[in-house]
């Protein structure tokens, strides 16, 4: 499962080097905003989208170790939200590199 995480974050570094000088000084990240201004962020801002992969894993493997370390139903469920998340999130900062570079 480690390896699924270092893979996605050299993957996102990979892209995310590759595209810094097309960036533009502001990237639509709120897109959950009403269209327009209200949706724009610092390019800085990205930088956010790993540091939640990172933290939502390590935190479900914490979870795991501290609650549930005999239940292997709970090892199942908390792999497969890690991986979702991973993946989820991995393609969420690639579209957004590649639609706005």
């Amino acid at each position: 499962m480690e390896i699924a995480l270092i893979i996605a974050n050299l993957l996102i570094l990979v892209t995310f080097f590759m595209r810094f000088s097309h960036l533009p000084p502001q990237i639509p990240l709120f897109y959950s905003k009403l269209w327009g201004e209200d949706q724009l962020a610092d390019t800085w801002m990205i930088v956010f989208i790993p540091i939640l992969i990172n933290v939502f894993y390590f935190f479900n493997i914490y979870v795991y170790r501290r609650f549930f370390k005999q239940t292997e139903v709970a090892k199942k469920i908390i792999d497969f939200v890690n991986i979702f998340l991973i993946v989820v999130l991995t393609i969420i900062f690639i579209k957004i590199i590649f639609l706005i570079s």
